[in-house]
């Protein structure tokens, strides 16, 4: 059964895997083919590095992932903070409900409520027909990458000790400084999943900035209205560079989290003994 089983999720990890796998072997493919290899060439990193409408895109991309994923998890820091300190089981159930539904929700529908909204408020109180761009596309992303940040840290600060906070507060420590001596640093990788999680999301997000991005281009639109089958070998190797810099990413969060794990693991007694005082 143990063989049967490894043989199955090397069949699993085959169909996930190797499209990409493809993918990053054509983009340094010397020749235009997706089916021969001809040789290794960088060739189509240096035609799109080259298109300098392409780098425009990119930066535009950076740009709103960064701000996005920066507000994003401020905000959700404050709300998974906000929700820890409910006392109430129905209201912080209540809380912990909206928080998914934004998560449960179609794409699609988020965008074009999104729209709506942004070109009501538009078209009501600032007088304008065209009102989508740069910040509504900000604010949808902030929007849908808050609720990841909030589920990032909400557990962190569900598992430490209240009862430190308490003992803070008790030797003279006001509520903001237990806070950043006591809880923060507890939290802090919690925080930096949730922002890396913000940021590859806003990365490749499509739908939701089809809706509200206005002109301001990103990678996902650009592409979308500039890809033709068949794919120029110049977006193999786009898709290349963002699929190894979201796995870098993400694989500094796993050795973040696993780290931080066998720390509280290493620091805690073993069952039936008792810690040691200093």
């Amino acid at each position: 059964m143990k063989t049967l089983g490894k043989i199955f999720m090397g069949i699993v990890y085959a169909v996930l895997y190797a499209p990409l796998l493809v993918m990053v072997v054509f983009s340094f493919n010397s020749a235009r083919s997706t089916t021969i290899f001809s040789g290794f060439s960088l060739r189509w990193y240096n035609v799109l590095f080259e298109d300098f409408d392409m780098g425009d895109v990119l930066m535009n991309t950076l740009n709103i992932s960064i701000w996005a994923a920066v507000v994003a998890t401020v905000l959700g820091v404050i709300a998974a903070y906000g929700i820890y300190r409910i006392r109430s089981k129905k209201l912080k159930s209540a809380f912990n409900t909206v928080t998914n539904v934004p998560l449960t929700n179609p794409d699609i529908i988020t965008g074009v409520s999104l729209m709506m909204l942004f070109t009501f408020f538009g078209a009501l109180v600032l007088r304008r027909t065209e009102i989508l761009g740069f910040w509504t596309l900000l604010i949808a992303h902030v929007t849908f990458d808050t609720p990841y940040v909030i589920l990032n840290v909400l557990p962190r600060l569900n598992g430490s000790d209240p009862s430190l906070y308490e003992a803070a507060m008790d030797l003279g420590c006001t509520r903001t400084r237990a806070f950043w001596k006591i809880i923060f640093p507890g939290i802090v990788p919690g925080i930096i999943s949730g922002f890396i999680m913000a940021f590859t999301l806003s990365l490749d997000d499509f739908i939701i900035s089809y809706y509200t991005n206005g002109h301001y281009n990103i990678l996902a639109t650009k592409l979308y209205t500039a890809v033709k089958k068949p794919v120029s070998p110049e977006y193999y190797a786009l898709y290349t560079l963002i699929f190894l810099t979201i796995m870098i990413l993400m694989t500094a969060v796993n050795v973040m989290q696993i780290r931080s794990e066998r720390k509280r693991a290493g620091g805690r007694p073993a069952p039936g003994q008792k810690g040691i005082v200093k």
